[in-house]
Order: C-alpha cells, then structure tokens, then sequence
C-alpha cells in the first residue's frame, strides 16, 4: 500500500512542476508574525536534526528492544532520518532548483558539490525526513501513530505555507520519505 501511495505522490509531484513551470500562481506570499511564526518555525523543524537526536536518545533510553540485526530502534531512527537527508542533499546539488522568490525563481541551474541555499529547493529535505521518521515511528509506536503522522503532515505543509519550497518540492520529498522509511522498516522487519 505505501509504495502505491509513493508512486501516486511521485505522478502527482511531476504534475505540479509541469503547473509551476507553466506558470500556474502556486506561490504563497504568506507571513507570519509572533506566535504563529515562532511555533511555525518549531514544528517545521520535525524531523530534522536536534529533533531527531532528542527522540533516538529517548528511545535508546526507553525501549530496550532489538531488532533485526541486532539494532536498536533508536540507532535505527538516525541511520533512516540522517540518511533520508543524505539523500536529499545529493538530490539538491544534482538538480539545483531555484527556491520560489528568488532570481531565477523554478529554474533547475544544474549539478553542482558548492552549498548554496538558493538552488537547492527540490526535494524538499525538510518533508523527506519528517515522513521517514514518521514512517518509522508510526511502526514502532502504533498507538502514537497519527500524532507522529500529524507532524510530519504539519512540517512538509510549512515548507509551502513558509515560502521555502515549491509544491513538487514538497510532493517529491514526502514520496522520498515515506519510500526511505518503507525500505528500513521492510529491512529491518519492523
């Protein structure tokens, strides 16, 4: 089912860089003030470093369980996120793509090795490992599922709303997550 769920994600990603490279207004100008934008800006970080690391330790200290190969689940949660962002970050410097409301703005400039936030905006990183650590969380923790879902939905929606990647961005980088996370959990029996 997930990988069904990936494949319509991906058709659907393509999709919408052929609406964005058409010109469709797909682009959010919004801005958000006090509250709204500090807590915005906490829940987009789902997923990412300091937020993974606080869960694998919470989980090396709480759950005892070994899994495939010996692993435990929270060592298994930093090799599937920080690896899931590996990827992006290849993906990034081949493809290049100019971040919305910048010069160039949709264009994809080309493989590059030299960090530069402006054209590394497909796929979004940010969506990628927030779905592949709900993904694993969602199989480890069943009962807690929906909220570990509820983040990763919130994180990647934020990176729209926050006018940092373009919809296919997004698209693309839930599909690559929940991809990554599928693998490890079908690899690790999880």
């Amino acid at each position: 089912m997930v990988w069904v769920i990936v494949g319509v994600l991906v058709v659907l990603a393509v999709l919408l860089m052929v609406a964005e490279r058409a010109g469709a207004p797909v682009v959010l100008a919004l801005e958000f003030k006090g509250d709204l934008k500090r807590e915005s800006r906490w829940l987009a970080q789902y997923g990412q470093g300091a937020c993974t690391l606080v869960a694998a330790g919470l989980m090396l200290l709480l759950d005892q369980r070994r899994l495939k190969y010996n692993i435990q689940p929270g060592i298994l949660l930093l090799i599937v996120v920080f690896g899931t962002s590996l990827v992006c970050t290849v993906l990034k410097r081949i493809f290049g793509r100019v971040r919305p409301g910048r010069d160039e703005a949709g264009k994809f400039l080309g493989p590059t090795w030299r960090h530069a936030n402006f054209r590394e905006s497909f796929p979004s990183s940010h969506s990628a490992s927030a779905m592949a650590m709900s993904m694993l969380l969602a199989k480890l923790y069943p009962p807690a599922a929906l909220l570990f879902w509820a983040l990763a939905g919130i994180c990647a929606a934020l990176r729209y709303l926050m006018d940092a990647h373009w919809p296919s961005d997004v698209v693309a980088g839930v599909a690559l997550g929940l991809a990554a996370g599928a693998l490890a959990c079908r690899l690790m029996g999880v």
